[in-house]
């Protein structure tokens, strides 16, 4: 599904239907909402179980979390513009979000590159996809 974007004052805008508004269309924002409908058209994750820009503990934002049926964050996804590379210290970001949450996936994507990760107790291991929502938990 393309996205849906339209010009407000000389900028382009995307409607978030996570947000259910018009963000403003950064590189991050387009890998985000491309993504996520991605995970929602191609992966069976339900749209209403994601939730953009989530408040964390801390007073952060996490870019995107996945929750199952009982309400439990089970995949952290972080977003990067195409131009930043994933690197450790991107994961170490998404890392910093996990300790407050404690999900079993971590996803860093920027629209080249995507990195997955089981966490099993303090071990991280590398897979090269995201499961399909059914099996994530």
């Amino acid at each position: 599904m393309p996205l849906r974007t339209r010009l407000i004052q000389e900028r382009e805008y995307v409607f978030c239907p996570w947000r259910h508004k018009w963000v403003r269309l950064t590189p991050e924002e387009r890998v985000r909402q491309t993504y996520l409908q991605y995970i929602v058209s191609e992966c069976d994750y339900p749209a209403s179980r994601i939730a953009v820009e989530a408040a964390l503990p801390s007073g952060q934002r996490s870019d995107a979390i996945v929750y199952d049926e009982q309400l439990h964050p089970i995949v952290l996804l972080e977003f990067k513009a195409p131009s930043v590379p994933l690197t450790e210290k991107t994961l170490d970001q998404a890392a910093v979000y996990n300790r407050m949450l404690h999900v079993p996936w971590l996803v860093l994507h920027n629209g080249e590159q995507t990195v997955v990760a089981m966490v099993e107790e303090k071990q991280i291991r590398f897979i090269p996809y995201l499961p399909a929502y059914g099996d994530t938990h």
